[in-house]
C-alpha cells in the first residue's frame, strides 16, 4: 500500500496583508497546503486562519485538523500518522514560521520516517535564519538554544556560558524570549555580556514594522532603547 505524503508548510511570521502573504509565501507553497484535506497544527481554530488566509480547494469545514502541541501525549503521534500511513496526502504547519523548527511537529515528522512515509518541507520564511542572515554575525557555525531561562539570576548565568561558548568556538548563539520578557533579556544581555561582544535583535521579521540592529554591548549601553514589548524577537550573540 502507497502511503500519503506529509508536507510541512511554513506559517507567516505575523499578521499582514496580501503584499506581505505574497512575499514570504510562494504561490506554488499556497496552492499546494490549499490542496491538503488533511492537517496537524498547534491550535485548530489558527490553523484554519492560516487556510483562510493561503486559500483552499475545499471547504475548509471539510478539511480534518488535529492538535499537536506540547501537550500532546507520545501515544498519539501514531494516531496522528493513521490517516497519512494509509495513503491520504497531509500538511504539517506551526504557529508561525517553519514546522518542526522549535516546534512540536519534530515529533511527528520523526515517526513518519520511522513508518515510511515521504516528508516534503516547502519554502517559507525561518525567523532564526532571517536573523541570522540580518545580524551580520558568524553564519557558518551557530547554534539555537531556544528559551532561556526565566529566573533573572539563573538566565544571566546561562548568558555568561552562552558567551563563553560562542568565545571558544567563535560561535553565533541564537536564542528566543517570550515577548512580554524582551526587554528583561535585553537589559540582561547588555548587564551581563562583555563590552566587545556582538548583539543582535531583530523583531517583527517580514513585517511592517521591522527592526534589526546588531552592535557591540558598548554600543548598545549608549543608544536608544528599542522598544520591544510583546514583539515577537530573535536574539545573536558572538563574543570575540
Amino acid at each position: 500500500m502507497t502511503t500519503g505524503t506529509l508536507y510541512l508548510v511554513p506559517n507567516t511570521l505575523g499578521d499582514g496583508d496580501d503584499a506581505m502573504l505574497a512575499a514570504v509565501l510562494p504561490a506554488a507553497v499556497q496552492a499546494r497546503a490549499g490542496t491538503l484535506g488533511y492537517y496537524v497544527g498547534e491550535n485548530a481554530k489558527s490553523t484554519r486562519a492560516f487556510l483562510k488566509k493561503i486559500g483552499t480547494t475545499r471547504p475548509i469545514q471539510e478539511i480534518e485538523i488535529r492538535e499537536l502541541n506540547v501537550n500532546t501525549p507520545a501515544a498519539e503521534i501514531d494516531r496522528l500518522l493513521t490517516p497519512i500511513v494509509a495513503g491520504q496526502d497531509a500538511g504539517l504547519v506551526s504557529e508561525a514560521g517553519c514546522p518542526a523548527v522549535a516546534d512540536p511537529g519534530a515529533l511527528l515528522v520523526r515517526r513518519a520516517h520511522e513508518r515510511g512515509v515521504k516528508v516534503v518541507p516547502l519554502v517559507g520564511p525561518s525567523s532564526i535564519l532571517l536573523a541570522l542572515m540580518a545580524s551580520g554575525l558568524n553564519g557558518q557555525s551557530f547554534a539555537f538554544h531556544g528559551y532561556l531561562p526565566v529566573d533573572p539570576a539563573e538566565r544571566a548565568k546561562r548568558l555568561r556560558e552562552l558567551e563563553q561558548q560562542s568565545r571558544k568556538a567563535r560561535q553565533t548563539q541564537i536564542f528566543i524570549e517570550t515577548p512580554y520578557r524582551n526587554q528583561a533579556m535585553l537589559d540582561t544581555l547588555v548587564a551581563t555580556c562583555a563590552p566587545s561582544t556582538l548583539i543582535c535583535v531583530a523583531a517583527d521579521l517580514t513585517l511592517a514594522t521591522e527592526t534589526i540592529a546588531s552592535r557591540a554591548v558598548s554600543a548598545w549601553k549608549k543608544a536608544p532603547a528599542p522598544n520591544l514589548h510583546k514583539r515577537p524577537a530573535i536574539f545573536l550573540m558572538l563574543a570575540n
